[in-house]
């Protein structure tokens, strides 16, 4: 004698459940997977950023003064030559502002946007990436 409300025949009566199982697995793999892609491109969004601030940095000139020798960065060459490293990167980013403080340190604000690898069904398509990098010049010696 069965208990009341069991049925005889309960085949199939697991398979739904193992159905959404398997999709749930699907999904948190996808978000996991473009979670990862999204931490990456951020990181090489902020490797470009500082690639940009470097090569800004470079662009002074040397001046002579009461004191001796000092540099001067230059605004315009140090836009070029962020703006070069910008062109060779693999990376589609753009440069935002480049900015000059004080004689030898230049901030570089560069911005990407990032897109899924994997469907978009659960992550949002066009992430837009900003990073700053900072790089001071100075003479040895």
């Amino acid at each position: 004698m069965r208990p009341h409300g069991f049925r005889e025949d309960e085949r199939g009566s697991v398979l739904p459940l193992i159905l959404i199982y398997v999709l749930l697995g699907i999904a948190l793999t996808l978000v996991c997977a473009n979670a990862v892609s999204l931490l990456t491109a951020q990181k090489r969004t902020d490797a470009l950023a500082d690639a940009a601030a470097l090569a800004a940095s470079d662009g002074f000139e040397i001046v002579a003064g009461a004191d001796g020798a000092a540099i001067r960065l230059d605004p315009e060459l140090a836009r070029r030559q962020a703006e070069e490293v910008l062109a060779v990167s693999p990376v589609d980013a753009r440069l935002v502002d480049i900015v000059t403080v004080g004689d030898a340190t230049a901030r570089a604000v560069v911005t990407t946007t990032w897109h899924p690898i994997l469907l978009t069904a659960f992550v949002p398509d066009g992430v837009v990436l900003d990073a700053t990098g900072t790089s001071r010049a100075s003479l040895a010696g």
